[in-house]
């Protein structure tokens, strides 16, 4: 009885042990294939350039499916071709320089459909197409290609080439490949997004440099702006105190000012506005005071300086202009003669506190029209008595509910200063307007001047 059973528990065992081999194999197979797209998600979070990428998992899938070459072609929006990404194996240099339209060959039909491909025997299926073999010499048996799929659309396609050994590509193969081209897919669009934020750092780079350089030469631009103002005041032993500031609302303005004796008796001033802001405006600053110094001179009156230096701003049509109001004080009398165009009203402030605006006969700003013409006004200073010319930076100086400062809060500023200095007159009314402001950022530029005869 005993040894009846002995040959078939032997068969039932050698079929169990069978068994257990053919599926240790498969779950060998199906633990390495797993294993593979492990190490792919891995290698994806390694890099995030596109070429790395694609080498480091078709390096890997390479090891699961021993295939002669691999490459990965990518699909071109503006031209609808396939371009050679990745191209591995002997001929790898010379396929890259290949492009494949649509629909051409077992790739492009690929791209086109979005449907994997197994051929086993390129000379029989009709869409093969052996303009790349022609091209490098390379002779391909079979091949499998899958593609590239990111939320539907095609993004290339994956292809190998060549089984090592004798057998076919499978649709284990395919399926194995398919899953490759899965991460593929992911870091498609991670290289993308890589590319897109390496392409701002860059431009912010750049944008930085010319910003740094920008600044700079701002800072010199200033500098030289400078330059063309008066830097030393008049000693205390002058009959007159004379003193102004300019506070650019960027690093170079169109606001100026100057002063200078014409002679032992005689001081010429000038305030005024360029209807511009930054290197334009500092520029005509430039042009303007420059005329206004060489043109200046004994016996000229304010308003012949005017009508003259107008004449050499305006014949260009340039496309600023500016505002301005000027003087001669005649030290041994007080008389002021004085010519403006287009100006803020100045004032005078008088030894008993009493505030008198200078009314002025109208004229063009300069540079506005060529033929303009420019009237000189009189007045005079007492002993004590003060001239103030200012832009329209110190009146329309705007607080956090845009209200401005405005000629009113200049006056009731101006009565509380009998008995300063020029320097002293200029910081407090400096310090009154950012007061009223209240930290509103200074919106345009701010000049002032003032004249005290002694």
């Amino acid at each position: 009885m005993d040894g009846q059973w002995v040959g078939p528990i032997l068969g039932l065992l050698a079929g169990i042990l069978l068994g257990l081999g053919i599926m240790y194999a498969f779950l060998r197979g199906r633990i390495k294939r797993s294993k593979v797209l492990f190490d792919i998600s891995m290698q994806l979070n390694s890099t995030l350039k596109r070429r790395e990428q694609m080498e480091l998992i078709m390096n890997t899938a390479k090891q699961v499916i021993p295939v002669e070459a691999a490459s990965v072609l990518l699909l071109d929006p503006d031209t609808d071709e396939l371009f050679f990404e990745l191209a591995q194996g002997d001929k790898g240099d010379e396929v890259r320089e290949i492009r494949l339209k649509s629909g051409e060959g077992i790739a492009g039909y690929v791209a086109q459909n979005g449907q994997s491909i197994i051929v086993n025997d390129t000379k029989t299926d009709p869409r093969w197409s052996n303009r790349v073999a022609q091209s490098t010499g390379f002779v391909t048996r079979n091949l499998l290609t899958v593609p590239i799929l990111n939320g539907g659309l095609v993004e290339g396609v994956l292809q190998v080439v060549n089984k090592k050994g004798t057998r076919p590509f499978t649709k284990r193969d395919r399926h194995l490949l398919e899953r490759v081209a899965q991460p593929m897919a992911v870091a498609l669009e991670n290289a993308r997004l890589y590319a897109q934020v390496e392409h701002s750092l860059e431009a912010l780079k750049t944008t930085t440099a010319i910003k740094e350089r920008l600044e700079s030469e701002l800072q010199i631009a200033g500098t030289i702006q400078m330059s063309f103002l008066p830097r030393i005041m008049p000693s205390s032993q002058e009959p007159y105190d004379v003193c102004a500031l300019l506070k650019s609302a960027k690093e170079v303005g169109g606001d100026f000012y100057n002063f200078f004796k014409i002679d032992d008796d005689h001081l010429f001033f000038a305030l005024g506005d360029v209807s511009d802001k930054g290197i334009p405006a500092a520029l005509f600053m430039a042009v303007t005071l420059t005329l206004l110094k060489g043109k200046m001179g004994p016996g000229l009156s304010p308003g012949e300086l005017l009508t003259t230096v107008n004449e050499e701003l305006a014949r260009d049509n340039p496309l600023v202009f500016a505002t301005i109001v000027c003087g001669v004080f005649t030290c041994s009398t007080g008389e002021v003669v004085m010519s403006e165009g287009g100006h803020c009203t100045p004032y005078v402030v008088r030894a008993d506190g009493k505030i008198e605006p200078v009314k002025l006969k109208k004229s063009l700003p300069l540079a506005a029209m060529e033929e303009a013409v420019y009237h000189d006004g009189y007045l005079t200073l007492g002993h004590g008595d003060r001239l103030l010319l200012y832009t329209d930076g110190i009146t329309e100086a705007e607080n956090a509910v845009q209200e401005q400062y405005s000629p009113d809060r200049l006056q009731q500023f101006l009565e509380m200063t009998p008995g300063m200095s020029s320097a002293e007159i200029i910081d407090a009314l400096l310090m009154h307007v950012f007061m009223f402001t209240d930290g509103a950022p200074q919106s345009d530029d701010i000049a002032v001047l003032t004249l005290l005869r002694r």
